[in-house]
């Protein structure tokens, strides 16, 4: 099984910080996980970007993941792609960048997760746990119960997928959040806005590691 970190951090188009800003602090704090999330740029751009993201990482012992954009795999030091799209084919995708890279998709229902399971998917960020302006949606935000039932219901299936909760997780969710039993979680506005970034990022790191029932 593919090295999965329990705290991923996720970049985003902020105008105090650049992604490359972002990701630097994010190392100093000791990030294991970067996933580098840029929908608005040109694929040039986007390596621009990226090469520099992937030497800090590599200075650092960070994984790097970038969203979507599996296109650019083999153009940059990437070591995996996180996919938004609920509907992609994970089957297709494994095929397209290999075995050695991670996959990881996004979901909110157990049906969803069944099924990145059963097409190759290493990991799925589940949500939205709450209301998140760093990435808007429509989809029905799941409380703690819906949490603790699926991850019941994938335990009763046999099925092992690491289940990071994400969307709109504050600080002070962490401890309810992991009890419930989801693998870890991912945050990305609650460190980026918080008034000491580094600080943000090492009592969320502490907090879930310190929580983690699995």
């Amino acid at each position: 099984m593919k090295y999965i970190e329990k705290f991923q951090y996720i970049t985003h188009d902020i105008p105090h910080l650049s992604h490359i800003e972002q990701v630097q602090l994010a190392c100093e704090a000791g990030a294991k996980w970067i996933q580098y999330r840029c929908l608005s740029k040109t694929d040039e751009e986007l390596l621009q970007d990226i090469n520099a993201i992937a030497e800090i990482c590599d200075d650092w012992g960070t994984t790097l993941i970038v969203t979507n954009h599996v296109h650019l795999n083999g153009k940059a030091d990437i070591q995996g792609f996180h996919i938004e799209d609920m509907n992609a084919d994970f089957t297709v995708l494994r095929k397209l960048v290999g075995n050695d890279i991670t996959l990881g998709g996004s979901a909110n229902t157990l049906e969803n997760l069944i099924r990145l399971a059963s097409e190759g998917a290493d990991y799925a960020g589940f949500g939205p746990y709450a209301v998140t302006e760093t990435k808007p949606n429509d989809y029905p935000l799941l409380d703690l119960e819906g949490y603790q039932q699926v991850i019941r219901e994938l335990k009763e299936k046999g099925i092992d997928l690491p289940v990071l909760a994400v969307g709109g997780v504050k600080i002070y969710n962490v401890e309810a959040l992991m009890q419930t039993g989801v693998y870890g979680i991912a945050v990305s506005g609650a460190v980026n806005f918080a008034d000491d970034f580094i600080e943000a990022y090492q009592d969320f790191y502490s907090l879930v590691k310190e929580s983690a029932v699995n």
